[in-house]
């Protein structure tokens, strides 16, 4: 709440002598106020702990914040008050206070804050001018109050156009402009830096809704007005006309004096709702000096209005102008669709606003719903075993019941995931054509599917002949390599010299020497033989 001062000194309700009158501020006993409904209440130093509006007791701008609907005169600095008796030729303003009082630390938003003023239209010496305040997450959802005008003769309050502004510590004392709906049972959506019905709670984001209103005392400045819809061409005015796609409607504004005094400047204005549009150069308007009806602008319809003059009391006026429904593929939403379009017609004395609607059907094909097998790839596994995936995809409400894969050898496979089926073939040396149906299901009809990109050929080779070098050992087996072993020959020694001994040595010694040539003739004699064979 540390942004107090600064609305304080923002406040419409501002004046040099700003603290002496918070001082002045008298706490009235909550009887005497007419708001409701009766709910919990805090303080500046203990607010709320969840969203609630305008229930602080001890508010130094306003006081009792249950007393948040207020009246003074326009241009002055003069004090709110709940009830004020008005003067001819003056000019009144109407505030309604705005706070969520939940604490700063909670950082608690309000949501869908909307604002609704009860100004009523009758004649009377006392007229009573009914605030409401409402957010969905607040507790309670809705709060109330009330202002009250009186006179000492009969008079009615009309609204002054364009008045109606939002106030807070972003919009400035310029304010926001705000849509006249609050005046219906729909309201303005408020809010803190746009009008998108969020306000955190504290002061800092505390706001005001103000309008001025003008006492209106015999005669009276009054109208009516209407709006209504045809066939085009027509001429069969309705307040609800059923249209087709595509075809040309006419609006009628109606407007008439039943006041007691001459209305000048009166305004005719139309909203086109979405799925129309105007139809450039289409706009007439009449009345007792023009029955025929005379060309107007095309600013009825851009926001800008037409004028169609000044007009005493029980005169009246009329405009008539066309505009095309959509085509089936333009309007909004699918099946019926009900455009309203709103009229409104301004005078010094105030605006009213009405509505005339028509109803059009769009008709919506549904999506087309699509399945296709998109792909089927086999990968070698081993041997003659692959395995083989497939892919196929649906949009727009079609699926996939199962795969159907057929491996071109007699063999079939149905499985409901297509990735990573085995199949081994049985015989080699040969190709097969596999293909891949896909089981679909499109507009609630079970069918099979398959395409070009779901067949793939598969070529299955003869495994090589292994040669072996000896039974069970394959060639270029270690154990193919013969080993030989070579036993070397001996070479007989003979000694250096003979020993010296006796006879009987020296002829063992000629019989040894004899024996030894004898032995070395057969050898080489067996040698030659051998050679020679």
């Amino acid at each position: 709440m540390s942004k107090l001062s600064l609305l304080i000194r923002r406040a419409p309700k501002r004046t040099s002598a700003l603290l002496a009158i918070i001082a002045a501020v008298v706490i009235v006993p909550a009887s005497l106020f007419a708001w409701g409904p009766n709910r919990p209440t805090y303080t500046i130093q203990k607010p709320a702990d969840h969203v609630t509006f305008n229930s602080i007791t001890n508010n130094p701008n306003i006081g009792d914040e249950r007393n948040f609907v207020g009246i003074r005169e326009s241009g002055t600095n003069n004090l709110w008050s709940d009830s004020m008796a008005v003067t001819k030729g003056k000019e009144y303003t109407v505030r309604m206070y705005v706070h969520n009082n939940a604490a700063a630390n909670l950082k608690l938003v309000a949501q869908n804050v909307t604002a609704k003023f009860n100004l009523p239209t009758t004649t009377a010496k006392s007229i009573q001018v009914n605030g409401f305040l409402s957010s969905s997450n607040a507790t309670p959802t809705e709060v109330y109050d009330h202002a009250v005008f009186t006179g000492s003769e009969n008079f009615n309050l009309a609204y002054t156009s364009g008045s109606l502004k939002y106030e807070n510590n972003v919009f400035g004392p310029a304010g926001k402009a705000l849509p006249e709906s609050i005046f219906t049972s729909a309201g303005a959506k408020l809010g803190y830096d746009k009008l998108d019905g969020k306000i955190p709670g504290c002061f800092q984001y505390a706001a005001y809704v103000t309008f001025k209103v003008k006492p209106q005392f015999a005669p009276v400045n009054k109208f009516t007005m209407s709006k209504m819809v045809s066939k085009h061409s027509a001429n069969k005015w309705v307040e609800n006309y059923a249209a087709k796609p595509g075809e040309t409607v006419d609006y009628l504004i109606q407007y008439k004096n039943v006041g007691g005094v001459q209305q000048d400047a009166v305004t005719f204005r139309d909203t086109l709702p979405t799925g129309t549009s105007y139809v450039a150069g289409s706009t007439t308007y009449g009345n007792a000096k023009t029955p025929g009806g005379v060309k107007a602008s095309d600013n009825i319809a851009n926001g800008t209005g037409i004028n169609v003059g000044s007009y005493a009391p029980g005169a009246n006026a009329w405009a008539i102008f066309s505009a095309k429904v959509a085509l089936n593929d333009k309007l909004p939403v699918c099946g019926n669709n009900t455009l309203v379009n709103k009229a409104k017609v301004t005078t010094a004395g105030g605006s009213i606003e009405d509505t005339a609607n028509v109803t059009v059907a769009k008709v919506c094909k549904p999506p087309v719903q699509v399945a296709t097998c998109d792909a089927l790839t086999a990968k070698l596994v081993k041997g003659n075993q692959y395995a083989f995936t497939g892919k196929a995809s649906v949009k727009n409400g079609a699926s996939i019941v199962s795969y159907s894969f057929d491996f071109g050898d007699g063999k079939k496979q149905t499985v409901t995931n297509p990735i990573g089926v085995m199949h081994t073939y049985a015989n080699a040396n040969a190709t097969f054509t596999a293909k891949l149906n896909v089981t679909v299901k499109v507009n609630n009809v079970t069918k099979t599917i398959t395409s070009n990109a779901c067949a793939v050929k598969i070529t299955v080779s003869k495994p090589p002949v292994n040669k072996e070098c000896k039974p069970g050992v394959p060639v270029g087996d270690d154990r193919c390599v013969e080993v030989q072993v070579v036993t070397p020959p001996v070479t007989p020694v003979t000694p250096a010299e003979l020993p010296t001994t006796g006879a009987g040595e020296n002829i063992a010694s000629v019989l040894g020497l004899g024996s030894l040539i004898a032995s070395i003739g057969y050898y080489i004699s067996s040698r030659r033989m051998s050679i020679n064979q």
